[in-house]
């Protein structure tokens, strides 16, 4: 029936008004946390920069098959089985073995029980290719291998970008998987990019190295370059510390040099190895090392046994700056190359507002015209509920301070139409029962229950399409997904409680009148 309780009205007044108070919110600033929210901007309606990076995984597999070629040694020491000759060339481990271990050594790459495998927890025996060639064993990444180690090296790429980008302070940042070897980085608001494409191409692997002169050095050598370009230095290979021993790294001003400088503390383990090194190395120079370049090599004058320390290199207070996050945020796991860049202006985003609000209000305005002529009164429920459905969609949208897109404007725009195409239906089907019912008030009720189906029915099959585009989808068609999916909730609630509401009261007002509509 058309009959509405009390309760039941007080529920979709109460309702309403909330959302309506909510979407308010984005027009005044409301002093409060729960009306306090926003709906944000998207890159194509605010501006701001897209950025497609691109993960250089070969660092990550030379390193993963140098600790392999180390371990494979170790192990077949510790078991006494002569291999030799082991080298590494184009991504594949190849060493040599006498006849009467070559049994041995199959046996122990094709056992998934093998004892190599607490050295790999990702990278299981059974996920190595081994073949055997005259003697000639090579050892490489399967297919599954491979899969494996781009996805830990994607997850770990992703949340130190999350980190970089969080300590600059940009503004509702969207960082996403693009299949299992790039991450696409939308950063609203942000309209130059240089200073995050900087800190996202640095790969920030820190070490602190000794200068030598041996060129025999127990642990190797190499020569590396000082950030000029042009002076270089021969640095043994050993760490002594890491990026992973520090705990924190902050921009300082070094009144006593009147230079910026960034000073670091490190965590037990490392003030331990910084102390002990720097007691033995009292006179030698410490090279700090960023990415394979040496931004400073400070002589060691005194034992460091605070796990506290300076680094300098000429920094300006940006710079330094810059650096300090980066070291904070943690080294990269790989090296993170641009292969694709976009910029839109504010002014790009203030057009696309600008033709989609015009769009809406063209829109809207025909329906309500459209509607009133048609439908007279009705047509004039049909488009209050219209305003409170908007108002109510933008209210959810805000609560969840969802991110707003073009595209996201589109699906508004649709939602429009879909509410007018609901009432439509209900009232196409309430003239057909006022044909054979005297009775206005059951006419009425029985052209809602009846058009109910159809309306169902066209909404779900509506919000199917939309689930499958959110899921499906990337980007700004999300957005379009979402606002549709909320609209068709917002939809059948505003025809069946808010539509249905104030038919009720003219219909029961009404009663008598011989024609309604």
């Amino acid at each position: 029936m058309l009959y509405f309780s009390k309760l039941r009205i007080l529920f979709i007044t109460i309702f309403s008004l909330l959302f309506v108070l909510i979407a308010s919110s984005n027009l005044f600033n409301i002093d409060d946390n729960f009306f306090n929210k926003k709906i944000n901007l998207g890159l194509d309606l605010q501006g701001g920069s897209y950025l497609l990076l691109e993960i250089d995984n070969d660092p990550v597999i030379e390193q993963k098959l140098q600790n392999l070629t180390t371990s494979i040694r170790n192990y077949f020491k510790d078991k006494d089985i002569k291999i030799y000759n082991i080298k590494i060339i184009d991504q594949d481990i190849f060493f040599n073995v006498s006849d009467q271990y070559k049994q041995a050594v199959i046996d122990v790459f094709k056992d998934e029980s093998s004892e190599l495998n607490p050295y790999y927890p990702r990278f299981k025996s059974h996920q190595l290719n081994i073949e055997d060639t005259e003697l000639n064993f090579k050892v490489n990444f399967s297919k599954q291998g491979l899969i494996a180690l781009k996805t830990s090296s994607q997850d770990q790429a992703i949340e130190i970008v999350r980190r970089r980008i969080d300590e600059i302070g940009t503004n509702e940042p969207n960082i996403l998987k693009r299949g299992n070897n790039r991450i696409l980085v939308e950063l609203p608001g942000l309209d130059d990019p240089m200073r995050i494409k900087s800190l996202l191409g640095k790969t920030a692997n820190l070490t602190f190295r000794f200068v030598t002169k041996d060129e025999n050095d127990t642990f190797g050598v190499e020569k590396l370059k000082y950030e000029n370009g042009i002076d270089e230095s021969t640095v043994s290979k050993r760490i002594i510390i890491s990026g992973d021993n520090l705990l924190d790294a902050q921009p300082r001003m070094d009144n006593q040099n009147n230079e910026t400088v960034v000073s670091f503390s490190l965590d037990r383990v490392g003030a331990k190895r910084f102390g002990k090194a720097t007691s033995k190395g009292i006179g030698k120079q410490l090279a700090i090392v960023l990415d394979n370049k040496i931004i400073s090599a400070p002589v060691i004058r005194d034992t460091i046994a605070s796990g506290s320390g300076q680094i300098t290199g000429g920094f300006t207070f940006q710079t330094a700056t810059d650096l300090a996050l980066l070291l904070r945020s943690g080294a990269l796991p790989a090296p993170l190359n641009i292969i694709e860049e976009r910029t839109v202006g504010p002014d790009l985003g203030q057009d696309s507002i600008n033709a989609g609000m015009i769009a809406l209000a063209i829109g809207f305005l025909l329906v309500i015209i459209f509607m009133f002529v048609k439908y007279k009164i009705f047509g004039l429920i049909t488009n209050v509920t219209l305003i409170i459905n908007l108002f109510i969609l933008i209210g959810i949208l805000t609560l969840f301070e969802a991110t707003l897109t073009l595209p996201g404007i589109a699906g508004i725009i649709l939602t429009v139409g879909m509410a007018v195409d609901a009432n439509v239906l209900i009232f196409e089907r309430i003239k057909e029962e006022l044909k054979s019912e005297n009775n206005n008030i059951l006419a009425f009720d029985s052209g809602y229950t009846k058009s109910r189906t159809a309306i169902i029915d066209a909404n779900i099959t509506t919000l199917l399409a939309a689930i499958i585009l959110f899921f499906m989808g990337s980007g700004p068609v999300k957005g379009f997904s979402v606002t549709l999916g909320v609209g068709i909730f917002t939809t059948l609630f505003s025809v069946y409680f808010i539509a249905r509401l104030f038919t009720s009261f003219y219909v029961t007002k009404n009663r008598n009148k011989e024609k309604l509509i």
